[in-house]
């Protein structure tokens, strides 16, 4: 059994062994090396301290740590480096450790700070490979450092437990390193910030440099509390186009999921239990799927980002049963199996790899060609994480697919489109960075696919909705009669002397589609103080086709052919006087009805509209219209909020 030092990562042999008031230290010897960038003669750094490790550095990433040298030069101590996924964050970590130099001898330790194992295996790996003189030592779960050894890789979790803070000198540090650091503010991190006296601006402290795609807050903490500025930053779509990340493609794809009602939770993104609900269904799922199948099915290697569990299993079901070897990873998948799982997916085993949540940071799996954004979000963080998962380098792929699942236009979200400044609801196919750059100039081109959706019609009278005349395009190419759509499930055919037929759609107790239609005869005047007579069941059906072919077989039957008929000469006549007086009193004085604007049969049928709860209907309409807009508002001053705090730029930051 080895000791619990050196089984955090079983591929590394303990070179060296001392024996540290029962603490155990270790050099580790690998074969790793630090992934240097191919280049035409590149420039290279070699250390003097270290002869057996010279790294090529793109110049991108040398251009990065002069900034950093440059700014600790003049004074400045916690700095803030940005940068896209894939452009080899790490390498600059191990870089920084050896160029940046502290006036005492004896502040000569660099501690790194990552908050998920993978990144503390992973800064540990390059840290051995690139300084195989220096000590390096994990704080981890059971795995505990001593404290002074010269590199310290620490997970945030594990350092803050208990008294384990308090062996390390803040003297003996020059160097604090902090891995993804838009979490930097974070109560955790803060406290060990403090303890390096790193809470404010010290002469006397540690330089800390924090590094991330995402270099920003959506939730109201700012930055500026733990880091004073931003010394460089360099965006993906900057390194795409510079070939350092992979070219991408990206499709977007109406999901038919409407997340406008979902509420936001304390980070600014959707609640997840609430999204899952709306998301996790059969329909979106196989929407998903066949879209994948559709557009994407010779890629190699797709990573799929779910909403939760739950999302996770209904998405893999539905992956598998149109025969789509899918699997999938989550946060309590074992260690040993997820690595089992991983390695299999490098290998191209099987095609796509469903998460939620486990691979937005920090893992390095650059043979990924596809990535599907099955999960709404209201983050542009998120979204260049999730995205960032298929932009690294690989010999066997020429692009990576984006297919981001779009869901119903909701004030807020978040999607491809809106990373180039486009409207969230813009549908694209197969669109490169140029593409969607060209798009945001409002030129289109014409390879590329394009379509809008609209959510809701406004109507601004009792008379638009009544005049409207498109939700009877269904009804009306499955029967010859003149049938009315009085609210979205329900429609009426007009008999004889105010009788009339009501079909309405409803759902089972198993929450499927039915319909059912009642006759509604009415009453000779006198007889009854009610003008109609208890409705009468005709029929139930489970399609719509069946219910509307049923109620026109009794219609034929019952009514007279010319009063129900749709191509009745009749109705392409003009008006009568009466019904002209009865549609103007919906409309302004300067703006009547003539016999010129409308026939006879549009005109019954917009007077059934009205008899049947037009008013009532557009009142509801109007009243959640004006609450709509009240969210819009509020919405884009949200959003505006949150757009600001995403931006990232070189210079200051406030506290």
């Amino acid at each position: 059994m080895l000791p619990l030092t050196t089984r955090w990562l079983f591929s590394m042999r303990p070179v060296q062994r001392f024996s540290l008031t029962g603490c155990y230290r270790y050099n580790f010897s690998t074969s790793l090396t630090a992934r240097a960038t191919e280049i035409p003669n590149p420039p290279s750094t070699h250390n003097a301290l270290n002869p057996f490790q010279a790294i090529r550095l793109r110049d991108y990433q040398e251009e990065c740590i002069q900034s950093v040298l440059d700014s600790l030069k003049n004074g400045h101590k916690r700095l803030g480096i940005s940068l896209a996924t894939g452009s080899g964050k790490t390498v600059i970590f191990t870089q920084l450790i050896d160029r940046i130099k502290n006036d005492s001898n004896e502040a000569s330790q660099t501690l790194i700070l990552a908050h998920r194992r993978e990144l503390v295996e992973q800064a540990a790996r390059h840290c051995t490979s690139a300084y195989p003189h220096k000590t390096v030592e994990i704080e981890m779960g059971n795995i505990r450092a001593s404290g002074t050894a010269d590199i310290t890789i620490a997970s945030i979790q594990s350092i803050n437990s208990g008294d384990r803070i308090d062996k390390y000198d803040p003297k003996r540090f020059k160097l604090v390193l902090v891995d993804e650091a838009h979490h930097i503010v974070a109560p955790g991190y803060l406290r060990i910030l403090e303890h390096f006296g790193l809470d404010k601006k010290r002469d006397e402290s540690p330089a800390l440099v924090g590094v991330s795609a995402t270099l920003s807050r959506t939730d109201g903490l700012r930055l500026g509390a733990a880091i004073d500025e931003i010394v460089y930053h360099k965006d993906y779509v900057d390194m795409i186009g510079d070939k350092w990340l992979s070219d991408v493609v990206f499709t977007t794809v109406e999901s038919t999921a409407d997340v406008s009602q979902i509420k936001t939770g304390n980070s600014g993104d959707f609640q997840t239990r609430e999204l899952s609900k709306v998301v996790n269904t059969k329909q979106v799922n196989e929407i998903t799927v066949r879209s994948w199948l559709e557009k994407a099915a010779g890629r190699k290697s797709t990573l799929v980002f779910c909403v939760d569990l739950s999302h996770i299993d209904g998405l893999t079901e539905t992956f598998r049963r149109f025969g789509v070897d899918a699997r999938f990873v989550t946060g309590d998948t074992p260690k040993v199996e997820r690595g089992k799982i991983l390695d299999a997916f490098r290998r191209r085993e099987f095609p796509v790899l469903i998460n939620c949540g486990v691979f937005t940071e920090g893992t390095d799996i650059p043979n990924i060609d596809c990535v599907i954004l099955a999960r709404p979000t209201r983050s542009r963080n998120l979204l260049v994480q999730m995205i960032g998962r298929g932009m690294r380098l690989h010999p066997d792929k020429t692009d990576c697919h984006i297919i981001d699942m779009v869901s119903s236009l909701s004030i807020g979200i978040v999607t491809t489109p809106t990373l180039f400044g486009l409207d969230p609801s813009e549908l694209v196919e197969k669109a490169t960075v140029n593409d969607m750059q060209r798009l945001k100039g409002s030129r289109e081109p014409d390879d590329i696919k394009i379509s809008r959706s609209i959510n809701f019609i406004r109507y601004d009278s009792v008379f638009d909705l009544i005049a409207d005349t498109s939700g009877e395009r269904h009804i009306r190419a499955i029967s010859p009669n003149s049938w009315v759509q009085v609210k979205t499930d329900k429609w009426v055919l007009c008999g004889p002397g105010g009788t009339y037929i009501r079909l309405e759609k409803g759902k089972t107790p198993e929450g499927k589609d039915e319909f059912a239609a009642w006759e509604v005869r009415a009453l000779p005047k006198g007889v009854s103080k009610s003008r109609f007579a208890s409705p009468r069941r005709l029929l139930d059906a489970s399609t719509f086709t069946d219910a509307v072919h049923g109620c026109d077989k009794y219609a034929s039957e019952k009514y007279p052919h010319i009063l129900i008929s749709r191509s009745q000469r009749w109705r392409t006549g003009p008006p009568t006087d009466g019904q002209l007086e009865f549609l103007n009193k919906l409309r302004e004085k300067d703006n009547k009805l003539t016999a010129a604007d409308i026939t006879k049969g549009k005109a019954a049928d917009m007077i059934t509209k009205v008899r049947h709860g037009a008013r009532g209907r557009f009142a509801a309409l109007d009243a959640d219209r004006k609450r709509r807009e009240k969210r819009e508002i509020s919405g884009r001053d949200k959003e505006r909020t949150v757009r600001v705090r995403e931006q990232v730029s070189v210079g200051p930051l406030s506290a």
